[in-house]
């Protein structure tokens, strides 16, 4: 059996992308990590507020906080995306199982774990002067791209 690829948001804000996430985690079969704190609750009337209906269907795992996500993954494989990084995410290489990493929205990853994971960071490429394309989409660039090199497991 294959492992899942892992999509993990440090500290989420807004409860309509994390459910678009949740949407393309359950389409693709990945797990989805959420670190807190969030900047919203997981009540029913917020992921019915989020449309989505698909939260049956994706394996969730729940952090304390960042530093718990880190400590119990420090040895996975980790690719942090941050518009702070040189290296473009289509240069390297997922493996089964891996992490891919996203922050908040109004501010991205803390400088501090970007810092500290520096060879593990890498950047979707955009049009110099914009700030950054949306959580969920960037999300699911990142995701197509790690399923896509691992042949598409258990996607048809």
């Amino acid at each position: 059996m294959t492992r899942p690829l892992n999509i993990v948001l440090v500290e989420p804000e807004i409860p309509q992308n994390t459910g678009n996430i949740a949407r393309t985690c359950a389409c693709t079969g990945a797990r989805l990590h959420l670190v807190e704190p969030m900047g919203f609750r997981l009540t029913q009337k917020n992921l019915a507020r989020a449309g989505c209906d698909y939260w049956d269907e994706v394996d969730i795992v729940r952090w304390p906080c960042a530093e718990a996500f880190f400590e119990a993954h420090a040895a996975d494989e980790l690719h942090l995306f941050t518009g702070q990084a040189c290296r473009g995410f289509g240069d390297v290489a997922y493996g089964e199982g891996s992490f891919l990493v996203f922050g908040r929205e109004s501010r991205g990853l803390p400088l501090g774990l970007i810092e500290a994971h520096a060879n593990r960071c890498v950047r979707i490429p955009m049009r110099e002067g914009l700030r950054s394309l949306n959580l969920s989409n960037a999300v699911a660039v990142a995701a197509y791209e790690a399923l896509r090199q691992q042949g598409w497991p258990g996607l048809g």
